[in-house]
């Protein structure tokens, strides 16, 4: 089983949500789709990012550009950065992915990340949610109505505190076996591996 914790809200986690899943087929894997709050493990043990975004690096900002092109090049994917948004507030993005569930979380959690990454849309706004709900077979109403209640609520915040307490300090955090965590989508050649030795083990 492989763990994925992530929040819509990262650019580095579009990239590895979209690039881990074939990945995962590949080896006959199973993905367990965790949605986090990544403002929560920030404030909560992390806060160097914001320091960071506050009084960026020059050279290290324009290369993190730079890198961040080349990786949605790769992948085949649009994303503007910084959106005009940023950062957003992706809480109710990601009370959605809980409430719809594991598997049904994800053609709307890609929806979520095209909508903002690609199409510079602010994924706060209910209207935009709407839209996406809309596109993704979803009904709205439905839709805000189970992200208001307080078990989606504090779910999210469980998810959160759990990715903490097993030591992730972002995302997208992935684990392989539960303890076996990686960080960030250019670690998946490392899984790769791992999962290679794995199988090779198993023979």
């Amino acid at each position: 089983m492989i763990e994925f914790f992530f929040d819509c809200s990262s650019p580095w986690t579009y990239l590895a949500f979209h690039n881990i899943q074939p990945l995962a087929k590949e080896f006959g894997e199973e993905i367990s789709w965790r949605p986090i709050l990544v403002g929560g493990i920030f404030n909560s043990i992390n806060p160097s990012v914001y320091a960071s975004r506050e009084t960026p690096v020059p050279t290290k900002a324009r290369y993190m550009k730079k890198d961040l092109g080349d990786w949605a090049r790769s992948a085949g994917l649009a994303i503007k950065m910084p959106p005009t948004v940023f950062p957003v507030n992706s809480v109710k993005a990601m009370r959605g992915c809980i409430w719809l569930g594991n598997d049904a979380m994800v053609p709307f959690a890609r929806a979520v990340f095209e909508a903002y990454w690609g199409d510079d849309k602010d994924i706060s706004r209910d209207d935009v949610l709407t839209e996406i709900c809309t596109r993704t077979g979803i009904d709205p109403a439905k839709f805000f109505a189970g992200i208001g209640d307080q078990a989606i609520k504090d779910q999210l915040k469980v998810n959160t505190d759990e990715v903490i307490a097993r030591g992730g300090f972002g995302s997208p955090t992935i684990y392989l076996d539960k303890t076996d965590m990686y960080f960030g989508n250019d670690r998946l050649p490392l899984i790769r591996e791992a999962l290679q030795r794995r199988k090779a083990s198993a023979a």
